[in-house]
């Protein structure tokens, strides 16, 4: 008996010195691995756009958000506002909570990765992405564009969304140290390009439909708000709408352009600090608006604050 009681204090010994041995920029974490506390700082920036992302869809297809559906993955943040059911069509309101879902696993597989945060206040009001539009096509259009009203509105909403969130996956990848990162970042990516390509492919079909009550089609609206996130991010093209001159599309051979690449029909990546230009809708990380009034959480996002 004393034999085994001798062996656990060695054991628990060897524990204590291997827990006081770690580095100062090595986290632990609930799978009692570590990462590199610039892995947990990349995959805390990336839970900003996660929370963004579950709510607006959550909202869009159940007219509520995480208060509700999953209020511990708020970590006592305060409540978005301006969320509200869409008027959609069986098919995309289907659609809407598939990606609804996805996101609330994405929030879990993060903060079982990390530590995370309490979420930031968001922004979802109609106000806000009636904004995005009025700059996307440089005048005020009347009415103003309402996300919520219908399935080409909704549709066109979500494609201003995922699509940030996967630039920032592809522009961290290379940065990652730890294979469970690595392995998370990779995860994470899939789905969300997979969300951006069936969005794409939605409004793809209907490209040439005009959006009442103005007088552009889907493509236009695409092709516009993607113009204004390149000026905003202001690192170049990073960002393509659903049709193109020629020799932006695959191969330099087509117009149509389903899915964004550059000339090897790579995924674009932007840095954390392009992408809070973006999603603050003021061009500038140090400054918030847009989908986040207060700025994002995190050591990258609160870097700049």
């Amino acid at each position: 008996m004393i034999h085994h009681i001798f062996n656990f204090m060695n054991s628990f010994v060897v524990f204590l010195l291997v827990l006081l041995s770690y580095s100062h920029n090595v986290v632990p974490v609930k799978s009692f691995r570590t990462i590199p506390k610039s892995d947990v700082d990349l995959i805390e920036f990336a839970l900003n756009l996660e929370y963004l992302e579950a709510e607006f869809f959550l909202y869009g297809a159940l007219g509520y958000g995480l208060d509700k559906f999953a209020p511990k993955l708020t970590q006592g943040g305060p409540s978005p506002f301006g969320g509200k059911i869409a008027y959609l069509s069986p098919l995309i309101k289907d659609v809407t909570l598939q990606f609804a879902l996805q996101e609330v696993g994405h929030l879990r597989a993060i903060k079982n990765t990390v530590k995370g945060f309490p979420r930031p206040l968001l922004n979802l009001s109609s106000e806000t992405f009636g904004q995005i539009i009025d700059s996307a096509f440089g005048k005020k259009l009347y009415p103003s564009f309402d996300p919520y009203s219908n399935d080409i509105n909704y549709l066109i909403a979500s494609y201003a969304i995922p699509y940030v969130g996967l630039n920032g996956y592809v522009g961290a990848n290379p940065l990652l140290k730890s294979p469970l990162a690595k392995g998370l970042i990779a995860g994470l990516l899939g789905v969300e390009s997979g969300q951006d390509a069936v969005i794409r492919a939605l409004l793809y079909e209907r490209k040439d439909e005009i959006v009442k009550p103005y007088k552009w089609n889907v493509a236009e609206f695409t092709n516009h708000i993607s113009q204004l996130r390149n000026t905003l991010g202001k690192g170049g093209i990073k960002d393509e709408g659903l049709v193109v001159p020629k020799e932006l599309g695959a191969e330099g051979n087509v117009t149509g352009n389903i899915l964004a690449g550059n000339i090897f029909s790579y995924s674009y990546a932007r840095s954390p600090q392009e992408i809070l230009r973006i999603v603050y809708g003021t061009s500038n990380e140090r400054t918030p608006g847009g989908f986040y009034p207060q700025g994002g959480r995190g050591t990258i996002a609160k870097s700049f604050l």
